[in-house]
């Protein structure tokens, strides 16, 4: 039997990035490459990931793993070598510092890896024949999911620098707000000078006291015009989260019910549960953040409130985002 990584390189377009994701730093691509060998020969069914006693075997396996990528760090030469000796290290020392407290997380993840590669090669090797065409569409549909995945991605990153941008903003309107209550406080302190100290000093104060509050109101509306444009950004992501998730749990959980009772009549057996699984958690982490930037944004606006319309608009995003983790969770 050819090795599963040999094979997985080989995999095309979606399958392909279906492949590529499921690495990242929770277990880099790297350590698959290099470790291909050593992964595909140890036992990870085994394990039982449900029994707790477990985690001492699981444990081993963690040691094992970092033990073989010091090797191959230390057997490392010449100039490609160095570099490659420095990042086989440090990907030893963080799945240490991930896994050594849960080993039972890492065998689930590289048994994860295992039964999707493997997933992802039959499909391939099937694709040739009468079913290619179905699996065409269903690629095709796949993609188009990973693809509203990536979007959402970089507009909940978008939101997030915009809010970062809009909290700096505000620390600095209110520390100008404060400086004019100070100049007011000395305005008002000067009634009780005699009037010839007064009129030396009067005039400046007033004066910066008319460029301070000139600079706020201008600032007040920038500020507000942050804010909504925020607002409106989010509307958009709950948008496509909306959209998104109601094609994974209205059509795809749906087709997946359909097939595994098909499955049960002798039907074809069902598969893609693990895809399905781990859209969901995209889903979830992706709700999680946008949430987490409304509350901020929230925040944002009851320490400094500016009469507008983004109260009603932060109640809204509130109220949407609610609707749409009670979906994912029901």
């Amino acid at each position: 039997m050819m090795a599963v990584w040999i094979q997985a390189q080989q995999l095309q377009g979606d399958a392909l990035h279906q492949m590529q994701s499921l690495y990242g730093q929770h277990f880099p691509i790297e350590v698959r490459h290099y470790l291909s060998q050593w992964i595909e020969s140890q036992l990870w069914d085994a394990i039982d990931l449900e029994n707790p006693q477990e985690e001492f075997k699981a444990k081993r396996l963690l040691d094992s793993l970092i033990q073989e990528l010091q090797n191959k760090a230390e057997h490392q030469v010449g100039e490609d070598g160095f570099l490659l000796k420095i990042k086989l290290g440090h990907y030893a020392n963080q799945l240490k510092s991930t896994y050594d407290r849960c080993p039972l997380e890492l065998v689930r993840c590289i048994k994860h890896i295992l039964y999707t590669e493997q997933r992802l090669i039959r499909e391939a090797t099937n694709s040739s024949s009468p079913v290619g065409g179905m699996m065409d569409s269903m690629s095709q549909k796949y993609q188009q999911i990973n693809q509203a995945f990536e979007e959402l991605r970089l507009l909940t990153q978008d939101t997030e620098n915009d809010l970062r941008k809009l909290q700096h903003n505000q620390e600095y309107f209110i520390i100008q707000y404060q400086e004019s209550l100070r100049i007011q406080a000395q305005l008002s302190s000067l009634a009780a000078l005699p009037p010839s100290d007064r009129q030396l000093r009067e005039p400046a104060l007033l004066s910066k006291r008319a460029t301070v509050e000139a600079w706020l109101t201008r600032e007040a509306n920038t500020l507000q015009k942050y804010r909504l444009d925020l607002a409106e950004k989010h509307q958009k992501t709950l948008q496509l989260l909306r959209k998104q998730q109601t094609i994974i749990l209205d059509d795809e959980l749906i087709q997946w019910k359909r097939r595994q009772q098909l499955a049960g009549n002798g039907g074809p057996p069902e598969g893609g549960l693990d895809i399905l699984q781990s859209w969901c958690e995209k889903l979830a982490e992706t709700i999680w953040q946008n949430r987490q930037q409304i509350r901020r944004a929230e925040h944002l606006r009851q320490q400094l409130p500016i009469p507008g319309p983004i109260e009603e608009l932060l109640n809204e995003l509130n109220s949407t985002i609610t609707d749409i983790i009670s979906a994912l969770v029901t």
